[in-house]
Parts: structure tokens; C-alpha cells; sequence
């Protein structure tokens, strides 16, 4: 039934095995890979439990009392802590006393937390004590709630030192200098994280489709030999290019749109079927893309795509045949999946300077950038990352209108030489 099954079968390994380009592509990239990503999200996590630890604390006192002076000092002896006495959490921000004493958060303590506090411990159990928690939404990244956590952890430490349940705690956000009250920063960071997964996911998917569809486009040319004619007929090479690009262009804009009008939809969608006590608006703390933001987004796509487009048809120009062209295209892999996995769970902001650096020096990371940028108004970011990638497109496509432009699109070929292989000229009759 399968004659002849293990000769095709064992021909086939070998042809794959002796291709370099397929073994680096499919082997050495993913080992590389993973571990690089593993190294800069145990990197980002570390900084962020060491920024929780090392953080300053900004306390408001209103109360004034024994117990508030008690709680306090529990604070003091596990965090750093600066005390300020009688301010109102919206003159904390007027004041500018955050960026002064460099945190992301500050407590209250309200007017009446040390007579509730004695009330509960003469044995009135009904009545408890309340601290507000104020901390600023930086973007949403997988690690941005440490801070908060681990305030959460110090406040049931003293509930166990005093009694259970006796101090709560309510939880502020605040976002683009406005105090939202009554929106936990733990509920809003997991939904961004839904947002910030399936933009980044979906251009990934963009990227490779199209880069395959214009590498094999290519490739299938030299590979029917039908590429050496196209050349002989009199119109400009530089045309010939253009050509090919244009329709998968055309189709990567009409895939930008889409993709525009799916986000948007994704994000509309994400608080449904929640439960009400943990329901966000979005659209009303404006944590969605403003009409200029969406048209920003989309222009960084849309020219991201195009640069991919470019270096695609530039790599198949070294691959003989449509399967050399795939692993070709697969160098190219690494710059898109790793910024995209990386950006999904790391706000770019917190990432140390050499860091972020090499993000923003990959072309293809700028899309993910932007789709968090432009929902906190961060437009000059998004700006400079489209006027870089425009920069990198022209770049491109200067090198691959030379390459039409000379007979080295029929003759260039990538060579790996192995080491102790050596090819012998076949005889001649």
C-alpha cells in the first residue's frame, strides 16, 4: 500500500537536514529565542519587585491619631515612608508631591481611622477601619501592580497583629492626573492586558502572512524560470518591483483597517460579562485610542507592513526556490515575535535604558509601541516610530530597486558552507 514509503521518506530528511537555511530557521532561532525572552521578562520582573521593595511610600495623615502613629509605624519598619499631615489626595497631585519624592502611589489615612480602631478593639466588631490606597496607571504592564500587592500584603499583616478584619482598605486610580475612585488598579491592568495581548498577536500574524506571500511571490519566478523573461520586456525594473509589491500592499492596507475596526471592537467588548463590581469603562477613563490615535495606528501598521514587504522580496532574492525563500523569511521571525511576546506582558517604559533602546531600534516593534502610546496620549512616541520605520522603508526599498535593477536578482544566492563538506564538479560527458 505505501511501496517505496521509506526511501521518499528517508530522502526527504536528508534533503531538510543538509539545508542549512531550514536547520538555522527552525533550530538555532528558537533556541536563541526563547531565552532571550525568558532573560528580559525575569529581568523586568526582578527590577519590579526591587523598585516595590525599594519604593517610597507617601503617607497622609488626616487622622492625627494614637493608632494612625501605630499604623505607621508598622508601615515604616517593613517600607519606606514620608509623612505628610492634613492634605487632601487631589492637593497630592496639585503639589506635585509624587514626582518630588519619586512614587508611584501614596495612602490616606482618613480623619476618624484611630476612633474606629479603638471602637472595634473595646468590642464593637461591626465598625472597621478604612485607608485608602492612590496609585498611578502607568500603562498596564504585567508587573505594574507589585507596588499595590504588596501593600495589600502589609495590610493583612497588621490585620493579624491586631485583629481580623479590622483595617480595609479601598483602592483609587489614577490615571492621566485625575483620581478615579473606586477602581481597583489590579482589575484595570488585567483588562489592559487583555488589550495589550491581542493587538500584538494579531500583528504578528499580519507580518509573517504577508512577508511569506511576498518572498514566495519572488521565488516562485526564478523557481518556474519565468522570472528571467519578466525581466527582458521593455518596461523599468524598478517598475517590476513596484508591481509586485503594490497588490500585497493594497491588501496589507485593506488588512490595516480591518484589523482597526477589529481592535476597536475587542476593545469595546472586553467588560462584557463581568460582574458589576468589577465592570470598567474604558471609553469613560479614557483608556481607548482617540480618532487621531486609531489614524496614527494605523499609519504605523500599515508602513511596518510595507518595510516587512520590502525586506521580504530582498531575502527571496537569495533563495533559489519557494521553500528557500520560507526559511529565508524566517531570519526575519526573531524581530517580530520577540518585541511582540515581549511588549504583551512589559510596560517600555519601565524597561531599563539599553533595553528599551534595542526595542526601539527594531522596525517591527513599533506598532506594539504605538497601540499602547496612543491610549495615554503619548503621541510624539508614536510619531517618532513612524517617521523611523519610513525612514527603514526607503531604506529597503532603495536596496531592493538595485537589486531589480541589475541581473543579481537572478543570480544571488545565500551559501552556507560547512565545515569538512566539499562539493565536487560532476563529470562531464
Amino acid at each position: 500500500m505505501l511501496k517505496g514509503f521509506q526511501s521518499i521518506f528517508i530522502k526527504e530528511l536528508k534533503e531538510l537536514i543538509r539545508d542549512p537555511k531550514i536547520l538555522l530557521g527552525m533550530l538555532v532561532i528558537p533556541l536563541v529565542l526563547f531565552p532571550i525572552l525568558g532573560l528580559v521578562l525575569g529581568y523586568a520582573a526582578q527590577t519590579a519587585q526591587e523598585q516595590a521593595q525599594k519604593a517610597t511610600y507617601l503617607v497622609i495623615d488626616n487622622d492625627g491619631g494614637n493608632w494612625s502613629q501605630t499604623f505607621i509605624t508598622f508601615l515604616g519598619s517593613s517600607i519606606r515612608t514620608i509623612v505628610v499631615n492634613n492634605i487632601t489626595p487631589q492637593q497630592v497631585l496639585e503639589q506635585g508631591l509624587l514626582t518630588q519624592n519619586n512614587s508611584t502611589q501614596f495612602i490616606e489615612i482618613p480623619a476618624g481611622f484611630s476612633a474606629n480602631m479603638t471602637a472595634h478593639t473595646n468590642g464593637n466588631l461591626a465598625i472597621t477601619a478604612t485607608v485608602n490606597v492612590y496609585g498611578v496607571f502607568q500603562g498596564g504592564g504585567i508587573f505594574s501592580d507589585i507596588g499595590s500587592s504588596a501593600f495589600s500584603v502589609l495590610v493583612s499583616s497588621f490585620n493579624r497583629y491586631i485583629a481580623p478584619d479590622l483595617v480595609r482598605t479601598t483602592q483609587s486610580t489614577i490615571i492621566k492626573g485625575e483620581i478615579q475612585t473606586g477602581i481597583d488598579p489590579a482589575t484595570l491592568s488585567g483588562l489592559m492586558m487583555l488589550q495589550s495581548i491581542a493587538l500584538p498577536i494579531t500583528i504578528m500574524i499580519m507580518l509573517t502572512y504577508s512577508m511569506q506571500i511576498a518572498a514566495t511571490s519572488v521565488a516562485m519566478e526564478k523557481e518556474e524560470k519565468t522570472l528571467e523573461t519578466l525581466l527582458t520586456v521593455p518596461v523599468d525594473r524598478f517598475a517590476i518591483l513596484m508591481g509586485k509589491l503594490s497588490s500585497t500592499i493594497i491588501v496589507a492596507g485593506l488588512a490595516s483597517v480591518a484589523m482597526m475596526v477589529g481592535y476597536n471592537y475587542v476593545i469595546g467588548s472586553m467588560t462584557i460579562g463581568m460582574p458589576t463590581e468589577l465592570s470598567v469603562d474604558l471609553v469613560k477613563l479614557g483608556l481607548v485610542p482617540s480618532p487621531f490615535g486609531y489614524l496614527l495606528l494605523g499609519i504605523s501598521l500599515f508602513i511596518t507592513l510595507l518595510s516587512g514587504l520590502a525586506l521580504a522580496v530582498i531575502l527571496s532574492a537569495f533563495a533559489s526556490d519557494v521553500r528557500g525563500a520560507t526559511a529565508m523569511v524566517g531570519y526575519i521571525y526573531p524581530l517580530i515575535f520577540l518585541p511582540a511576546m515581549a511588549l504583551m506582558y512589559l510596560d517600555i517604559n519601565t524597561l531599563p535604558l539599553a533595553i528599551k533602546a534595542v526595542f526601539l531600534a527594531i522596525p517591527y516593534s513599533q506598532p506594539m509601541i504605538a497601540s499602547k502610546a496612543v491610549i495615554m496620549n503619548d503621541y510624539a512616541t508614536v510619531i517618532f516610530g513612524i517617521v523611523y520605520v519610513a525612514v527603514f522603508t526607503v531604506v529597503v526599498m532603495y536596496i531592493a530597486s538595485r537589486l531589480f535593477a541589475t541581473e543579481k536578482i537572478l543570480t544571488a544566492k545565500l551559501i552556507f558552507k560547512r565545515k569538512g563538506f566539499r562539493k565536487t564538479a560532476e563529470p562531464t560527458e
